[in-house]
Parts: structure tokens; sequence; C-alpha cells
């Protein structure tokens, strides 16, 4: 993995600004700690900085050139397949020139890209950004994986596109800086944005599966290589248990495929199914696995470190168990803060981050579990939206109880006030259509709530006819009664927005590669041709992840309570935290001055916090911390 940035001033007038190509490129030195270099021409400039991955030697570093001369290319990522798609198109041109100069999988991407152009993107296995120039025809290409695993920020100016894997490398270009409050509503809604938006006005996120070409004349083409969608025309074409098998035989594929790298290998091992299978797959190929758990020595709810030590036992693994107080977590806490370039409020990032930060002293490249509850059903707003279609007693009984779970606390922080919160949403979600029920529940407050914390001038900026465009938009697969419309619903939002920008963010902060084998496209397109009931029933989220492994792991690790990567934020507000929220990033008479949000609601969400019943107030405290921190960073 790596960082790439880059300038391309199709009028001439624009290209003093590619003496900035130096600085932005410094912003990605995390993300490329081996090597760092830049290529430029009279009206393009491309920079790289390199994580050396596949082939270390200097002769693998970016940006890479072809033999003539006439193509550059600046790329992120993996190509797993490469060697394959080396031997099936390259023959000819390898032949040509004496044979390849490396053994990277960059210089096959950019001797197929030179062959091929954007057709060779559909051959592709793997994650990956890249920006590949055309010297002849003065082309640029950008491109962004399937599920966007790896990030590629854009600005189109006058006459010029910058673009970058992050906000800070983007910002040294000196593109205008301005809040779109609008997304803002939405982040604060999500505790993230949704892509391909941005909260700068202006800037974008490439679309995953999408690439974009630039000429002389301008943009002259946005458009998909792949497109992610069910396949109802299969639903019977295998049955369970000819399911089961194809779906091992495709992630021992996949997890092979993944374990190749000239550098130290791990996988993390959170005690949950996903990462159970990838380590019980992975120890296949390697004598002793290297895996890697977090633990919450403070916080037993949130604990789950005894369940990965099962697995690491049965497959022998070298196994590390971080485990942390919350002091440890707070010691870090402005460390991700500092960071994040973009509002981005998913609190799990912390112990992401952490985990990251301790795996990369033992390894560079980690496999992990992440994909496997989008594609295959695993979250509890699953099994919700699963009960919910049935028509039962215990569903008329769970709505009929919505005066006591008004009356009841909640909050995600014990067992009984997280019931009590998870009823409250089930009985709220059981009330709306389907599409409004899919949003409720992705949301932690609604557009109009999330406007009231604005103050009125900036409130009337925020575009409700747009938020509801958009709104549908992200919606638009929920068109039936098909179950796995709401998990293609999830990769397109929830996947894309929130769970792989943060696991790419806090990973590259600490200069670690991580891989995800349920994310093989393979592995999604079998996926999303099977009936939703193989998937999730009565009694099983991830029915046919579950069965088909359950031989392979302990018994112990079935059929018990899926807390997530969450941390205690309620305990911490009201005591490490609160200074910095009642006497800093929320006090009165800051954000009075600061003249972004509404005093009244800050102060009343303040004080909700401290009340008996704080359901997820946290949430949207923690929300505002985030954007408070990056807006003192970018505009104090």
């Amino acid at each position: 993995m790596c960082g790439i940035t880059g300038y391309y001033a199709y009028k001439e007038k624009h290209s003093t600004n590619i003496a900035k190509i130096s600085q932005s490129n410094l912003k990605h030195s995390l993300r490329g700690p081996d090597s760092g270099n830049i290529y430029n021409d009279f009206n393009i400039a491309l920079g790289h900085r390199r994580l050396s991955i596949i082939d270390t030697s200097s002769v693998a570093n970016q940006p890479m050139s072809d033999a003539s001369g006439r193509y550059v290319l600046v790329f992120n990522g993996e190509i797993f397949n490469y060697r394959q798609l080396s031997e099936q198109y390259l023959g000819d041109t390898w032949r040509r020139i004496g044979g390849p100069k490396t053994s990277s999988d960059t210089e096959v991407l950019l001797y197929l890209l030179a062959e091929y152009g954007t057709g060779a993107l559909e051959w592709l296995s793997g994650f990956f950004a890249f920006a590949f120039y055309d010297k002849e025809t003065g082309k640029l290409i950008l491109a962004r994986d399937r599920y966007g695993k790896k990030p590629l920020n854009y600005y189109m100016g006058n006459g010029f596109v910058a673009f970058a894997s992050e906000m800070k490398a983007l910002l040294e270009y000196g593109i205008p800086k301005e809040i779109d409050y609008t997304v803002a509503n939405q982040y604060f809604q999500l505790n993230y944005i949704p892509q391909p938006q941005s909260i700068l006005k202006g800037v974008a996120k490439l679309k995953p599966a999408h690439y974009l070409v630039f000429s002389p004349n301008g943009l002259e083409e946005y458009a998909p290589f792949y497109t992610l969608a069910t396949h109802p025309e299969r639903y019977s074409q295998y049955t369970y248990e000819e399911a089961k098998k194809l779906l091992i035989d495709k992630m021992d594929a996949s997890v092979q495929e993944r374990m190749i790298a000239d550098v130290p290998l791990g996988a993390f091992l959170s005690g949950g199914i996903d990462s159970s299978v990838i380590v019980a797959l992975a120890s296949r190929y390697t004598s002793q696995l290297n895996t890697f758990s977090i633990g919450y020595k403070d916080n037993k709810f949130f604990d789950e470190t005894k369940y990965a030590q099962l697995v690491a036992k049965k497959y022998k693994t070298n196994h590390t168990v971080f485990s942390l107080s919350n002091n440890d977590f707070l010691e870090h806490l402005y460390q991700v803060l500092d960071y994040i370039d973009e509002p981005f409020a998913d609190s799990s990032a912390l112990p992401v981050y952490i985990l990251s930060m301790h795996t990369r002293r033992h390894v560079t490249v980690a496999l992990s579990g992440d994909g496997g509850d989008e594609v295959f059903a695993g979250y509890n707003k699953h099994a919700a939206e699963w009960k919910i279609r049935q028509e039962s007693m215990a569903n008329k009984m769970v709505k009929a109880g919505m005066p006591l779970w008004n009356a009841l606390p909640r909050s995600r922080n014990n067992k009984f006030t997280n019931l009590f919160r998870q009823l409250h949403r089930f009985a709220e979600g059981a009330e709306l259509p389907v599409k409004d029920r899919y949003w409720r529940w992705a949301s932690f407050i609604n557009e109009k709530e999330a406007s009231r914390i604005f103050r009125k001038g900036i409130a009337e900026e925020i575009d409700m006819a747009m938020l509801e465009q958009e709104k549908q938009y992200f919606l638009r697969h929920i068109k039936s009664d098909d179950f796995n419309e709401i998990l293609l619903t999830d990769m397109n939002l929830v996947l894309a927005g929130d769970m792989l920008v943060k696991v790419d963010l806090m990973s590259m902060a600490n200069s670690l590669e991580v891989r995800s084998p349920f994310l093989d496209h393979k592995v999604v397109d079998f996926a999303f041709g099977l009936p939703a009931a193989y998937k999730i029933d009565g009694k099983l989220k991830k029915r046919i992840v579950q069965d088909a492994f359950r031989p392979m792991l302990p018994a112990e690790i079935y059929n018990r309570p899926k807390h997530g990567f969450e941390i205690p934020l309620l305990d911490w507000f009201k005591n490490e935290l609160w200074e910095l929220i009642d006497n800093d990033l929320l006090k009165k008479e800051f954000v009075e001055e600061q003249g972004i949000f509404n005093v009244t609601a800050t102060e009343g969400l303040k004080q909700k916090l401290l009340s008996n019943n704080p359901e997820d107030t946290h949430a949207t405290i923690w929300a505002l911390i985030v954007f408070q921190y990056w807006w003192k960073k970018y505009f104090a």
C-alpha cells in the first residue's frame, strides 16, 4: 500500500501549481515510509509514497515508466493475480522489451494499461487506486477498486484536476476550503460522510469501480468497469450444501491469494466468526501464523479475547493479545484525531488504530475479516430486519411495548441498557416502510435533528431537497422484498463510507497494509447470487459462513452476542473527557464565537449526556468533537 497524489493542468496557465507536488507527497509519508518520488512534466506532476510489500527493491519504486518512457504510473494497492495476468496478456510485450525489469505487480499493471487501457480493469483482482498518464496523447486515467478499499479524492478546477489518497495531501494544492453544510448534515446523521461526497464543496471521492479519463480537452469519460448487483436468476443454482462447499473453496482461494508478500504477514483475530475463518484458512499456508487481538482490560462487556485465544490455540498461531486499559485508549485519542483530515466519527477507529499500531511492530501486512457482515448479513440490524418481515406475536409485543421502551434508560454501555435501546429501535423501525427503516437504523439522528444542531444562518444553507435526493440515491437498490437488496445497500453506503474508510485511515496511519479476503470480487459476486435464506434465518446471521466453517472452528465462538469493535465513550465523556467537551471543543463561549452550531442544541446534548437516559447522545457528541477538532486544525 502507498499514497498517490497528482496535479494535471490541461490548460498550461495552471501549471505553476505543479510545484506544490512535493508538499502534497510528504503528507502521505505514513502511507509510504519506504520511499518517495515525483514525476514532473510541464503540465503534470505525479507523486508516490511507497510502503514496500511485493518486490521491495528500489527498481520497483514509483512513479514507474515503461521502457519507452511514454507511460507513467502511480499506484496504491495490490493486484493479487498479477502473475496470471502477466502470463495471459503480456507474453508478447515481455518478448519485445526483453522481459520485465521487476517482480512487482506495479510493472504488470503499467504494461496492462499501456496495452489494453481501461479494458484491463475488469481483469484485476485486488484493491487499488491509481493514476496512469500517456505522454503522447496527454491522457490521464484515474481508477479505483470495486468496493472502495483504497481512497482517491479529487478536485476539478478551471482547466485542471488535482487528486490525492488523503484530503490533507489534496489541500496542499491550495484548493478552496468551503464547508458543504448539506453534507455536514449527513455526517451528523450517519457519523461518517457517505461516498462519493466530501465535507468540502468541489471535492469528491472517485466512486468505487469507476474510472475517470482526462485529456487536453478536459474530462472525457467517467464510467464504471464493474457493477455490484444482486443476481436473483442464480438463487436456485446451488443447494445449500453445494453452496457451502463452494464458499469454502472461494474463500480458501481468496486467502491464499492474499498471502503473497515479500514482508512479514499476520492476521487480526477478534474472536468473531469472520476473522476466525480467515485465520483457519490462512493457517493452511504457513507453519505458524502471527495473529493479533485487542482486549478491554477495564470493560469486560466489550472484551472478546478469550474467543480469539481459542482459535489461536486450535491453529497453533503465534498469538499476541494487546490488553488495554481506558488510559491506553485515551493516550492515543489525539493521534487519531490528528490523522483524520475530514470529519469521521466511527469511534471504533480508536481501537483499530491501536490494534494497527501494535500489529505493525510485528508485521507489515495483516489479513482481516472486513466485509463479512455486509456481504453475508452479520449485523444485529440484519437480524432485526429479518424479524420485522416475519408476522409474529413477538413483533407485536415489542411494538406494543414502545411506551415502556421510551421510559427505560437506553445506551450501549451495558447489557440491559443496550437491550432496551435495541427494543426501542426495533419498535420504532417496525412502524416504518422498509426504505425509511433502513435509513433510520443506519443513522443516529434524522435530518431534521441534524439541522437543529446548526445555528439558524447555517441551517438555512442546508438543501433539504438535496438531502432527500441523496438519501433516495443511497436507497435505490431497495425495490422489493429481496433481503439481498439490504445487503447491497450496506455495501454501497456503510462499507464504502464507514468500514473501509476506518480501516484504511487507521492502518495507514501506522504504515500497515490490511487485506480483506471476504472482499474478493469472486466471493462477493458468488454471495450476491445466493438466496437470502442461505445467509440469514430466525436462528443465525451469516448462516452459510457459520455452517460452512463450523467443523473448522471452536464451538464456543458460535451463538454469542455480537458487540462489534466498540469503546465505552459514554463513561469517558462523563469522566476523563468531560473537560475536553465542556471547557474546550463544546465550550459555550467557543461555540458562540465559532458561529456554526446552535448553542442551545449543543448545551442540550451535554445535559442529556449526563442524564439517566442518554440514548445515543454520546455518538452525536463524538461527531461534534471530531468535527470541532478538524475545524480548529483547518479553519481556526
